[in-house]
């Protein structure tokens, strides 16, 4: 045991800082919203507390899991999270919001199925691209997904999905070329995609000119730049965000990395960055004994993590059009934590199964 302890103690300090500077500023930032919401400012900490302690527990559930049995309900597992995918469109249970179905609602409980959807994705992936690089199967097996995620819409999840899937094709030995070939000939079917919805062309034409409509279609971005602005290199402080103030929409889920940037300046957001690669480094680490299914299990959660973060933290900085990810480990959403800790419970699990 010790020496998976000693390899397992560097990734579980940088998980440990990335909760506890997610809890900080969960806090932080979801006073004024939770005030709104619930008449009190602590009431959206309290269900972020409760979401981490279902998560501690889920991260012992995975330790305790067997990868080799995981593996084996791969496709049970995909086949589930698809259903869960279409049922946010069951009346009852799925719930809308903005015209968006993304939800579920079972026993006074709601989540986003995408989250298990996206666990279920790298376990099934894991053992089917062992035996399976052809990129005519590959395409046929994750099109309900994109046709699902399309359909709520979701076209963040989407990417991150899509990222996942393709990132573990190539590892398991799939042709980059023909990849990077469908990918250049899906490029109109993106911008049809885009001009025939609104809110995506809406988006798109924000990010590149976020000052045409600055109290409409711009002002989430604007309101980000000026949080951003505001922190400068070193932030306002701790707590002494103005934008939190119902200015930056969703200030404790999708944007807070623009609040911990203008709490602690550039050079705070520079650690965030920094914990994520770390983690991953760490993360690598863990894995580098594994080799095929085992292995691509843990590259694909691990790329999960990264490419959720880098979406999210280039969505805050401008880079790309604002995704509506949330952050790993650090937003708030339940569902999300529960299942990213989960599945970090895998890749320690994945170590000791190697020992």
């Amino acid at each position: 045991m010790k020496p998976h302890s000693s390899h397992s103690a560097p990734f579980l300090i940088i998980l440990g800082m990335l909760l506890v500077i997610g809890l900080i500023f969960v806090f932080d930032s979801s006073g004024p919203e939770s005030a709104n919401m619930y008449g009190s400012p602590y009431a959206l900490t309290i269900q972020h507390l409760i979401g981490m302690a279902v998560g501690f527990v889920a991260l012992l559930a995975g330790i305790l899991t067997p990868p080799k049995l995981l593996l084996r309900l791969g496709p049970v597992l995909y086949g589930f999270g698809l259903l869960l995918l279409a049922l946010v469109f069951a009346p009852g249970i799925g719930l809308s919001l903005n015209g968006a179905h993304r939800w579920l609602l079972i026993a006074g409980v709601s989540f986003q199925p995408v989250e298990f959807f996206k666990f279920a994705l790298i376990v099934y992936m894991s053992g089917w691209l062992t035996t399976h690089q052809k990129l005519s199967s590959f395409i046929i097996t994750v099109a309900p997904a994109v046709v699902l995620l399309l359909l709520q819409p979701d076209l963040g999840s989407l990417l991150v999905v899509l990222a996942i899937a393709c990132s573990m094709f190539v590892i398991a030995g799939g042709s980059m070329r023909k990849l990077g070939i469908l990918a250049a000939t899906g490029i109109p079917f993106l911008i049809i995609m885009i001009a025939i919805a609104p809110y995506r062309l809406a988006r798109v034409t924000t990010f590149l000119n976020p000052d045409a409509d600055p109290l409409g279609t711009g002002f989430h971005v604007r309101q980000i730049t000026l949080a951003l602005g505001r922190g400068g290199l070193l932030g306002q402080g701790l707590g002494n965000s103005s934008q939190k103030f119902s200015y930056v929409p969703e200030a404790s889920t999708d944007s807070i990395a623009a609040i911990i940037g203008e709490e602690t300046g550039f050079v705070g957001l520079l650690v965030v960055i920094g914990l994520y690669i770390a983690l991953l480094h760490a993360g690598r680490r863990l894995l580098q004994p594994l080799e095929g299914s085992l292995r691509l299990l843990g590259v694909g959660i691990l790329t999960w993590i990264c490419v959720q973060a880098l979406l999210n933290i280039s969505a805050v900085a401008a880079l790309v059009p604002l995704t509506g990810v949330p952050l790993p480990f650090i937003s708030y959403g339940r569902s999300s934590l529960v299942m990213l800790l989960y599945s970090v419970g895998i890749v320690l699990r994945l170590r000791k199964t190697q020992l």
